[in-house]
């Protein structure tokens, strides 16, 4: 089904009569004077209580876990997802993913369209993704519930976790040596194990305490991040192409077909397909009357614009830093590349960057114990992760730094496993249109039966169909698949191919049939968050 025939929103008549346009991408979205004054108040005074639940408010502990946010308590506008994305995606990492590509042999133009397809496509998976959470109101491993099952859906949520966790050690060891630099750029001092130590326990503390904040905090951190980042970057990347090689890169050759569809493989991976399990647990706080298509639209251009923009810049600079897409330390690569006064401030820059990654990942992997489970608040539960953050980063620094390249490999093959997954709930939405209050009252009470409670077997058997195909197309340093041969080792679409099969796979007339009989009642209790 077309995604602009989506319907959805949570409502208490299940009568298809009552059902409302969703997604309509094409729906403007009209800003009324309060929506705008409220934009000006959320710049200036992000600590006014008035504007904010007493469960969700800046600087103060999130009350909120995986349960449905009442209606009450949702606030915000689907505009304020742009800074939430664009502080996300602002990160020198970026640039990298642009001298990969010259790697594979795309010229200038080729990794620019790579750049562009592959952004907008994945980021807009997570756009869709967004979607639910406002229709749901809840985290978006929790709302996985709803087309696995609550004992299907274990499998997502692990693969989920173990990325997610995975993710966040990389990036608070990248974070540390960031530190490092700067603690050198700034004070002469020496890196040293002890002090890489020091290092990525200052980035666990920075993280935990905001993480542990929550949603509206990090919200409002993320407005000022990308003014900053922004900003900076406007004056940073003219420097860097002062050292471009135009002639050079007007010389570049065209590569063939099969390495661009690599290349746009690369930035999708790298880009909306990381994000796709966190989408829905920063849209869950949306008023449900916020239209599904300004969801989609703010998403998608906060997280495409900044890839897209880096990712091109990294292909310009690939002719003049040399070795910028195989060093181990990329960020320290491009400091010698900037004037020595611009040294501090583009560390300090990098560093934010990382921060605010790891403080994002932080808060979602909390919120995917919770759905694994783990019975603690949430504020208790990124408190676990972080002490196994803090445990394998610091036997990374410590002991083997060549172990950080097969780790984060390991994590990259998860990517597989994320986007079937991703593909089966789109699937779902597309199928369902909404979902129904009874039914998300059922994913947290354990005295009501459910049609869908435990097991979904359809949506089980696509994904991990997709999985495993998808797979035994992919190839990485740690893992080869028997079908990564060709045409299929050179191009890196195992998770597109294994996506494709997983959508196909649920939402075939059969098992849409299967899914279609849930003898759900016309009205449904309030849900409260006390039930869980």
């Amino acid at each position: 089904m077309p995604l602009c025939l989506l319907h959805g929103k949570a409502e208490t008549d299940y009568e298809p009569a009552s059902q409302e346009t969703g997604l309509a991408l094409v729906k403007p979205h009209v800003d009324t004077a309060e929506t705008r004054r409220g934009y000006l108040i959320m710049f200036f005074h992000t600590s006014r209580a008035a504007l904010y639940p007493a469960t969700d408010r800046p600087w103060s502990v999130e009350t909120h876990g995986i349960e449905a946010v009442e209606d009450t308590d949702r606030h915000g506008t689907s505009r304020e997802l742009l800074w939430v994305w664009l502080a996300a995606n602002i990160s020198v990492i970026a640039v990298v993913y642009g001298a990969i590509l010259t790697t594979i042999g795309l010229n200038l133009w080729e990794g620019a369209f790579a750049a562009i397809v592959g952004s907008v496509l994945s980021c807009l998976a997570v756009g869709v993704l967004s979607v639910a959470g406002k229709w749901g109101g809840s985290p978006t491993l929790s709302l996985s519930r709803l087309p696995f099952g609550t004992r299907g859906n274990l499998g997502p949520a692990v693969v989920s976790w173990i990325s997610l966790l995975g993710w966040e050690v990389v990036t608070a060891v990248v974070a540390a040596e960031v530190l490092l630099a700067l603690f050198d750029a700034s004070f002469h001092v020496s890196a040293t194990t002890d002090l890489g130590l020091m290092a990525i326990a200052l980035v666990l503390a920075i993280s935990l305490t905001l993480g542990r904040l929550g949603h509206a905090t990090i919200a409002a951190i993320q407005f000022y991040v990308s003014w900053i980042l922004g900003l900076f970057t406007l004056i940073l990347i003219p420097l860097l192409l002062e050292r471009v090689k135009w002639n050079v890169v007007a010389q570049g050759h065209p590569a063939s077909w099969e390495n661009v569809l690599g290349g746009i493989s690369i930035v999708a991976a790298a880009g909306g397909i990381s994000w796709a399990n966190l989408s829905a647990d920063y849209s869950r706080y949306l008023p449900r009357s916020e239209p599904n298509g300004s969801v989609v639209w703010w998403t998608t251009i906060g997280s495409a614009l900044p890839l897209i923009f880096l990712i091109v810049v990294g292909i310009l600079l690939s002719n003049t830093v040399s070795n910028l897409a195989a060093n181990p330390n990329p960020i320290a690569v491009l400091e010698t590349e900037l004037p020595s006064w611009m040294a501090i401030p583009y560390l300090l820059a990098a560093f934010i960057g990382l921060m605010v990654q790891m403080v994002m990942g932080l808060y979602s992997s909390g919120l995917n114990l919770m759905v694994l489970g783990v019975r603690a608040k949430r504020s208790k539960t990124v408190l676990i992760d972080g002490i196994l953050i803090l445990l394998v980063g610091a036997y990374v620094i410590s002991a083997r730094q060549e172990f950080l390249g097969l780790f984060t490999s390991f994590i990259e093959l998860l990517a597989c496993g994320i986007a079937t997954w991703a593909a089966v709930f789109i699937a779902d939405m597309a199928v369902h249109y909404k979902y129904h209050r009874l039914e998300l009252h059922q994913l947290y009470s354990a005295q009501l039966p459910s049609p869908r409670k435990e097991l979904n077997l359809p949506a089980l058997f696509a994904w991990l169909t997709g999985t495993i195909v998808g797979l035994s197309f992919t190839a990485t340093p740690v893992f080869t698949g028997f079908l990564a041969n060709g045409i299929f080792g050179r191009t890196n679409l195992g998770y597109f191919i294994g996506s494709v099969i997983s959508a196909a796979i649920y939402a075939n007339p059969a098992a849409r049939k299967a899914r279609s009989n849930r003898n759900l009642p016309r009205s449904s209790p309030a849900l409260s968050s006390s039930e869980v």
